[in-house]
């Protein structure tokens, strides 16, 4: 009586490693992306906290010092737009970043956060 063999033969077990492999690589290319982003909300909404009764060029100057403290080089502070929104201000940062991936391949994510600040972080919008 013949008995079947079971397991895995290196070459599948190759595959499932280099498709494991490739995925790893690029969740490390984009952790980076994704904290950047954490500091660049994380900037905004500490600005929006400390100057509820600000003016746009009071909240320029804290991104622009945060920014600095932040170290964040994806989206400058000028990039940040400020517009009025009932008694207050919105705070939107809208960028993409972008990093190599293998060879001429890259991965790119959009980001897209707004800040409420003033009057109309009391009203929740």
């Amino acid at each position: 009586m013949r008995s079947r063999q079971r397991g895995a033969t290196f070459l599948g077990m190759l595959t499932i490693v280099a498709v494991l492999g490739f995925g790893l690589y690029g969740v490390i290319r984009l952790v980076p992306m994704y904290l950047e982003y954490m500091a660049v909300v994380r900037a905004m909404e500490q600005t929006a906290k400390e100057n509820p009764g600000a003016n746009q060029q009071t909240l320029r100057t804290s991104l622009i010092r945060r920014w600095t403290i932040e170290d964040i080089k994806s989206i400058e502070p000028k990039d940040i737009e400020i517009t009025r929104a009932g008694n207050g201000f919105v705070m939107r940062a809208w960028y993409r970043a972008e990093v190599p991936f293998i060879s001429n391949v890259s991965l790119v994510a959009d980001f897209d956060k707004s800040v409420p600040v003033g009057a109309s972080t009391i009203s929740g919008t």
